[in-house]
């Protein structure tokens, strides 16, 4: 029964590719938008995990000043080395306290020259941010009390000397001749698409002495052992900063602690939010497509009248007529949605490659939005299915 039922069904929509090509297409296009705005939104997701975790989940960036909308932390006291020192002493649970100064200088070697993004500071730095290196080694206890060495970055030694190795070959850091005694292993892109491998690190002393002019320190990067609650040290490095720094009680910190756990899960968080909105605005169109259908399915009901009043009158029953028309209805929306799918991961494989974030396909997103599919052409095709079958056996004989 239910195979007759859906041959007729497909012999109905055959008599009419155009126009039933055309009634699936709202469905096709909403179910596409669906799916390629959330996969490519998973994507994104994806990326800014990848970006984060590059930083590491167990890490602090102290700064000085409150930093945030209608603020700046230019004017507030920077750090010291006492405070560095006091950190590493009395901080439970640290495995890395970096102080980080900041700059930009042109860096030389030979004919090659470029401008580039200079750090100093010191070991803890490599262990906070999780980054090898590929060639040489790390700076000296020696080195970082202020001698002119440095660690380039991938980008660097590629402007600079091509795939040549440049530990031992001497560069020169704006009016500092510098020693390269390591190459950074390779990070990409920053969520924020900054090169990171486009900077030098050189001790922070010959950095504040030679560079910097100064004998304080810009920003601190914390990284916490696993197993600790990076909460918890968070808490602990204020309460020691604000006693360092005698801010009274009751008084607003003139320093920012960031815990990246905090900042991943807000970004992600952002992402995924905007992602659900994209596809709640997507699936409206699939509505659109519904109602395309249920208007097809009503000018079927009046063309084929007398062919419906027909069987009627031979002895077909009414659930016999419904279900011929509601499998017209779910078969037009079903092909609509397989398409729709077929073409949102198309469209979103190319998305995602133009943006270079990975592709990540979601079998729920899929599945739901078959199923949606489906029950849109029973929603919506039930109506006209039902009035088909209520039509009066002799009414429908006399219709022209």
């Amino acid at each position: 029964m239910l195979f007759e039922t859906t041959r007729l069904a497909w012999r109905a929509i055959s008599r009419n590719l155009l126009r039933s090509f055309l009634t699936v297409l709202g469905i096709v296009i909403g179910v596409a938008a669906v799916i390629a705005m959330v996969t490519v939104g998973n994507g994104t997701t994806a990326q800014v995990r990848q970006e984060l975790s590059r930083l590491g989940t167990n890490t602090l960036f102290v700064r000085p000043g409150q930093w945030g909308p209608g603020r700046a932390g230019s004017e507030a006291k920077r750090f010291v080395d006492a405070d560095v020192i006091a950190i590493k002493e009395q901080i439970a649970g640290l495995r890395a306290v970096a102080p980080i100064n900041r700059s930009t200088a042109t860096v030389i070697s030979g004919g090659q020259n470029r401008s580039t993004s200079i750090l100093g500071t010191t070991n803890d730095y490599l262990v906070a941010q999780d980054w090898d290196l590929t060639l040489g080694r790390e700076f000296l206890p020696s080195e970082e009390r202020g001698t002119a060495a440095c660690i380039i970055g991938q980008t660097v030694r590629r402007e600079l000397f091509g795939d040549a190795d440049p530990v031992g070959l001497s560069i020169r850091v704006g009016n500092v001749a510098c020693s390269v005694i390591g190459v950074l292993a390779s990070k990409g892109q920053s969520g924020m698409g900054d090169d990171q491998d486009d900077a030098v690190l050189m001790p922070l002393k010959l950095h504040q002495r030679r560079l910097g002019g100064t004998t304080t320190i810009a920003a601190l990067m914390l990284s916490a052992e696993d197993g600790v609650s990076t909460a918890r040290v968070q808490a602990d490095v204020e309460s020691l900063l604000r006693e360092r720094r005698r801010i009274a009680i009751g008084k607003e910190d003139d320093f920012t602690v960031n815990d990246m756990t905090q900042i991943a899960s807000a970004m992600t968080g952002t992402t995924t939010l905007l992602t659900g909105l994209l596809g709640a605005v997507a699936a409206v169109s699939l509505l659109v497509g519904g109602i395309g259908i249920m208007n097809i399915m009503l000018v079927s009901v009046t063309e084929r009248t007398r062919e419906i009043g027909i069987r009627l009158a031979i002895g077909a029953l009414e659930r016999q007529v419904l279900t011929q028309f509601l499998v017209e209805a779910v078969m037009l929306s079903v092909f609509g949605g397989v398409t729709g799918i077929l073409s949102g991961l198309g469209l979103a494989y190319g998305v995602v490659g133009l943006l270079k974030v990975p592709f990540v396909v979601s079998p729920t997103i899929i599945a739901i939005a078959f199923a949606f599919s489906a029950l849109i052409g029973v929603v919506f095709g039930y109506f006209p299915a039902r009035r088909a079958a209520q039509l009066n056996p002799i009414e429908a004989l006399r219709h022209e």
